[in-house]
């Protein structure tokens, strides 16, 4: 069969052409901008690509069927034990990448606070090379995902808390950088399937108004970031006035601002670290 009849089949079951797209050119072992130039699937790889949608019909992430998500000019390995990277995350991470271009710094140093699968990390080291970066990731399986995904770009790994990590960088880091989790534990039940059955917990809720890790990511901020270093965190749509009202109670921080996401929402706090840089 064709693949362009195979996408076809797949959209019309899924209800969607890029999952489609995605599957089958996975089951077939290429590219999905390279499906046109695939040859006729065989037998063996129709009977992968129904096993495929047969269990994205059951809930599983797309992502964990192939086990790669794509972040902006990158791909990261993901599966059961991590949390996938969503699109939303990009324009955050283009926003540190505009700001690291406009300092003055020679070696810019960044650390990324719930790194999870790295992706963030990995954007920022391939898109901006030369940066002194460093990733911390609590969670035992993420933190292999990590590793993996890092390896060889040079940033330092470290499983741990985000809490007390990287003291001995304390005052010098240029940027932070976090997705922390921030889902209010009422809200847990009414996510989408397919993220509340799949991606870890702990990477999704924090506490009962979701911004428990986002007070740790305001605290470490203070701690790590020289004066009128960044910081930006994401946050839930509806946090659009408490997320920056964490950073604004520290006291540590100025210029505390909230931005938006690809659809307009809002979907990020930044703030500037307050301070006289040293001459």
């Amino acid at each position: 069969m064709r693949p362009s009849a195979l996408v076809a089949r797949v959209s019309a079951a899924l209800g969607s052409a890029a999952e489609a797209r995605t599957l089958v050119a996975h089951a077939l072992g290429t590219e999905p901008a390279r499906l046109p130039l695939a040859p006729d699937a065989t037998p063996a790889q129709i009977d992968r690509l129904d096993a495929l949608v047969g269990r994205r019909h059951a809930g599983e992430p797309v992502q964990h069927l192939t086990g790669e998500a794509f972040f902006r000019t990158v791909r990261v390995a993901v599966g059961p034990g991590v949390f996938v990277p969503r699109p939303e995350t990009e324009v955050m991470t283009g926003w540190a990448l505009d700001r690291l271009a406009e300092g003055n710094t020679a070696v810019p140093r960044v650390v990324e606070l719930c790194a999870g699968s790295g992706a963030i990390s990995l954007a920022l080291v391939t898109e901006r090379p030369g940066l002194d970066a460093h990733a911390v990731e609590f969670s035992a399986d993420a933190v292999g995902y990590l590793r993996r995904n890092l390896a060889g770009t040079g940033v330092t790994v470290v499983h741990g808390d985000m809490a007390d990590a990287f003291g001995e960088l304390d005052g010098t880091v240029d940027l932070v950088i976090a997705n922390p989790p921030y889902v209010p534990l009422g809200h847990w039940a009414d996510m989408p399937a397919d993220v509340r059955d799949h991606d870890p917990l702990e990477a999704l809720v924090s506490g009962e108004d979701g911004l428990d890790a986002m007070r740790v990511v305001a605290r470490v901020a203070a701690r790590l970031l020289r004066p009128g270093g960044w910081v930006c965190a994401e946050h839930a749509e509806v946090q659009e006035r408490s997320a920056p009202e964490v950073f604004v109670r520290h006291g540590g921080f100025v210029r505390v601002r909230d931005e938006r996401d690809l659809l307009g929402r809002p979907r990020f706090v930044t703030a500037v670290r307050a301070g006289r840089m040293a001459p």
